[in-house]
This record gives C-alpha cells, structure tokens and sequence, in this order.
C-alpha cells in the first residue's frame, strides 16, 4: 500500500491527466471514504436527501399555487370584462333616449 505522501503526489499528478483513469481512481477514493466512514456518510445522505425533499415539496406547493392564481385571475378576467360590458350597455341605453329628444 502506497504512503500518503505518495497518494497525495499521485493524486496531483492525475488532477492534471484528464481522462477516464481520473474519473475511476475518484470513485474508487470515495468508495473507500465511504466504506470506512458509513455514518458520515449515511449523515450527509439524510441532511442533503432531507434538503432535497424539502425543496420538491415546496417547488410542488409553489407551482400549486401559481395555477390556482391563474385560473383566480381568468376568472377575474372575466368578471371584468361582463361588468364592463353590462356597463357600456347602461350607457348606450341612456344615451339613446336623449338623442331621441
């Protein structure tokens, strides 16, 4: 087995090589990190897991609540637009008689 000092220089040197060695010795270093310490491990998937439900739930809620906004402002929309209508109606009643005079 290596020294850490060697590990460390080779580590360095392989941060500069890009390829798929790279990739696999990162996966194998982390594999080992997380085969020798489970609970922290275990720790950071409950907290950022926990994170990341907490984030779907309210992205859900919000987009909830968008939609019910929508269909709340369609419906005002068209509120409105009779209220408006039934208004210009009134108006045109009124002024009908006068010009008839």
């Amino acid at each position: 087995m290596a020294t850490p000092q060697k590990e460390d220089e080779q580590l360095a040197s392989s941060t500069s090589a890009v390829g798929w060695w790279t990739i696999e010795e990162r996966y194998r270093k982390i594999k080992e990190n997380a085969e020798t310490y489970p609970y922290v491990w275990a720790s950071y998937v409950v907290v950022y897991g926990g994170f990341g439900l907490w984030f779907a739930y309210r992205w859900r809620k919000l987009r909830k609540t968008e939609d019910r906004v929508r269909v709340l402002q369609q419906r005002l929309r068209k509120l409105v637009e009779t209220q408006e209508s039934a208004t210009s109606a009134r108006k045109a009643d009124k002024a009908a008689p006068s010009a008839d005079l």
